[in-house]
């Protein structure tokens, strides 16, 4: 583990760190921020996933995240959206290959051998992050359009492990929309049945925890109505009875400014549930 990155950061420090990771097969770089309250005592953890073409530099630099968790105790982990490196495969544009993990188990080759993001932010990265005396064992996880994908799959997937979870403009039906179909029938196969283990809208409808989900959604993103569908999910928790506070708000695109914007009202929502 070798730390690239240390900067003073709200009274805490922003970090970047490199490491192997050996599900992925390759050298992956992770923003880590920790509040001032991690000197003194353990604090929750926040995983935040970003979207298409992001590395861990666009949230750390962007979403202006760091001020809202000082002020509530929460650690941010900010991983790459992709392995990277000599040897890795990739694709032509940039919603396919590196920078676009998807965050699942690729069974397809050449993608297998490296694209493994499920595993890597579910068992592996918050292995390395929880061994460190300043993280506690609650935590939480959010995203961004793939990464919003991402966040509401794993933790839907996984009952019990995230304490609350949260999404800016996900991808709610990637089996479903063009970005989605792209990745999966080539990570996954044309196999549409082993598509729907990430397809959260499909996820919600088997869910065996009704973790709130919450969801803002700008109403101006260029997205909204050909990627993005979120009255999909709308229709899918409304009909599993799955508890779940959509907010479109006017005027807001797909950039991080949109993030920026709300960032603050989701960390408290997570500090409520970790700290609950």
């Amino acid at each position: 583990m070798e730390r690239i990155e240390h900067r003073a950061c709200f009274g805490g420090w922003q970090d970047v760190y490199r490491h192997r990771s050996e599900v992925l097969g390759c050298d992956m770089t992770v923003g880590v921020y920790f509040p001032p309250q991690a000197a003194e005592s353990p604090c929750p953890v926040l995983y935040w996933l970003s979207g298409l073409t992001c590395t861990e530099q666009n949230f750390i630099t962007k979403a202006g995240a760091q001020r809202y968790a000082a002020e509530h105790g929460i650690i941010l982990v900010a991983p790459d959206t992709s392995p990277r490196g000599e040897g890795v495969a990739d694709a032509d544009g940039y919603d396919l290959g590196k920078g676009a993990g998807f965050y699942l188990n690729a069974t397809r080759e050449p993608w297998a051998k490296h694209y493994r993001m499920y595993d890597y932010i579910v068992e592996e990265l918050p292995a390395w992050v929880e061994a460190d005396p300043a993280a506690s064992d609650a935590r939480a996880i959010s995203g961004h359009s793939m990464g919003g994908h991402g966040a509401l799959a794993i933790a839907l997937k996984n009952p019990g492990r995230y304490r609350s979870v949260s999404a800016f403009s996900p991808i709610v039906a990637p089996s479903q929309v063009p970005w989605g179909q792209k990745a999966f029938a080539a990570y996954l196969g044309e196999d549409r049945e082993a598509w729907t283990q990430y397809d959260t809208v499909e996820l919600v409808k088997a869910a065996r925890e009704k973790l709130p989900l919450l969801v803002d959604q700008g109403d101006a993103d260029e997205f909204l109505d050909s990627q993005l569908r979120p009255q999909l999910l709308q229709a899918a928790c409304e009909a599993a009875g799955h508890p779940l506070t959509l907010r479109l708000q006017p005027g807001y695109d797909h950039s991080y400014y949109f993030i920026a914007s709300f960032i603050g009202e989701h960390i408290a929502h997570h500090a409520r549930a970790l700290k609950g």
